[in-house]
């Protein structure tokens, strides 16, 4: 039986950049047998061990923090002027969970009561497979690999084909950090049968799936022969409510930059803007004026805003988002930009586009775009701004923009989101849950609460022998 090539495509130029061989059946059996192995050894390292392990890994990672940043630019397509922040915030959310894992991962002490010793001990699971995506590999993988690691699990990677290097660099520089033989894995696959087979393995404890609902689903039903748990890291639709006191200028920038950077493919990407109907021309004419100074361009150029988006068939989802608005009213308002109107010729280039005049009939503002698309709807009113925000299937952060930051917390409070920002928005930080409502997923990484899926409880229930 032939091994299966994959191939990555330069989202720059559409020409092939690398190939690699996919998993084969003697692989996908051998890969969870290894696992397993290595976690009998490796449940009984001590976390002081594990931490020292975690602290030389990281500090490598940041070592090398210019290769592989050229790396994404090639292979994912982000302007090379911001792939290094992705290891640099990579590593400083690897050092924040690798600080309070003392704390989340000890003991926990039952009642006292003379002769009896009682508490809950966090055992760590057992394999972990997990499944990441190519939009921010290095991040993505943080949130799930560190806490694995720190609670005493072996981990299988599977990265996306458009980035497969990741999991080759991480397990080399474990390695190097001092981490046991086969408590890092990986392998590479293109074919959703050759992923779903891995998931059923009986051996593998944990999944933790990042990517689009359609896979996210299909890795639950892959799954659900079994009892496992599964971590699900989904999309979004994640609005914005600009209010009526805010100053224009300011909230225009961070709507931009929450909108399209990294050419709109995050997930928690700024995909519906409700402006209040008193600011909304001016609000329009500030992200036109912003628009103005982003270049759209070959991401290796240092002065390059926006980059291409993954792929062919991305760049003609994008595009029918925008034509559909378009045909139902909305106006494509993007001002005027030669890098805009001249991309390069070969890649995958969308330009930044301002839609205005939209409305819930249209799929730009009830279907993850996942492109540098803004779509700015007009309200009424602060109760007209949230019962549009909580219209979608999905829910993963949202953010409210005003001076009166008592009434963004009190308003914040009624919105259906896992993550709700006040004058922020884009931003995961470490010392809170990621977690995504509806749609957008189930299960958290990240604050102490992101150990959780890596460890099961024990307790251990000790009497004084009768003398």
């Amino acid at each position: 039986m032939s091994v299966e090539v994959i191939t990555t495509i330069s989202p720059t130029t559409n020409e092939p950049v690398l190939t690699r061989n996919g998993a084969s059946a003697a692989d996908l059996e051998l890969l969870p047998k290894v696992a397993t192995e290595a976690f009998q050894k490796f449940r009984k390292t001590t976390l002081k061990e594990r931490q020292e392990i975690v602290k030389k890994f990281l500090k490598s990672l940041l070592d090398h923090e210019a290769e592989l940043a050229e790396e994404l630019t090639t292979q994912m397509g982000r302007p090379i002027a911001y792939t290094g922040k992705e290891i640099q915030t990579a590593v400083k959310r690897g050092e924040y969970l690798l600080k309070i894992s003392d704390e989340v991962l000890k003991d926990t002490d039952g009642e006292p009561e003379q002769g009896f010793k009682r508490f809950i001990r966090k055992a760590p699971v057992g394999p972990v497979l997990i499944i990441f995506a190519w939009n921010y590999p290095y991040l993505i993988l943080v949130n799930s690999l560190i806490p694995a690691i720190l609670a005493g699990n072996t981990v299988i990677l599977k990265p996306s084909p458009q980035t497969p290097t990741i999991v080759e660099h991480v397990a080399k520089l474990f390695t190097e950090a001092g981490l046991p033989d086969g408590v890092v894995q990986y392998f590479h696959c293109g074919s959703p049968t050759t992923m779903e087979t891995i998931v059923r393995d009986p051996k593998i404890a944990l999944v933790c799936f990042t990517g689009s609902v359609a896979g996210g689903l299909a890795v639950q039903k892959a799954a659900a022969d079994r009892i496992v748990n599964v971590g699900l890291e989904l999309g979004g639709k994640d609005p914005a409510y600009i209010r009526d006191d805010v100053d224009i200028a300011w909230a225009a920038e961070e709507i931009v930059d929450g909108a399209i950077f990294n050419s709109g493919q995050s997930c928690c990407s700024l995909e519906r803007i409700y402006v209040d109907a008193k600011v909304h021309d001016a609000f329009v004419e500030a992200v036109q004026n912003v628009l103005k100074g982003y270049k759209l361009g070959d991401p290796s150029d240092k002065n390059t805003h926006i980059g291409p988006v993954i792929s062919k068939r991305s760049k003609e989802a994008i595009e029918a988002h925008i034509a559909d608005a378009v045909a139902k009213g909305a106006k494509d308002a993007t001002p005027e930009n030669e890098t805009f109107a001249n991309p390069p010729s070969k890649g995958n280039f969308v330009k930044p586009t301002l839609l205005t005049g939209v409305d819930h009939t249209m799929t730009v503002m009830t279907e993850e775009t996942f492109g540098p698309v803004i779509p700015v709807m007009k309200v009424s009113s602060d109760a007209e701004a949230i019962q549009l925000m909580n219209d979608s299937e999905f829910g993963l952060t949202a953010s409210i923009w005003t001076k009166d930051t008592a009434k963004g917390y009190e308003l914040a409070e009624d919105v259906e989101a896992g993550t709700v920002f006040v004058n922020r928005c884009d931003f995961p930080s470490p010392d809170l849950a990621w977690t995504g409502w509806k749609n957008s997923g189930r299960g958290q990484t990240l604050g102490r609460f992101g150990f959780e899926a890596f460890v099961k409880s024990k307790s251990f229930h000790l009497k004084d022998y009768p003398k």
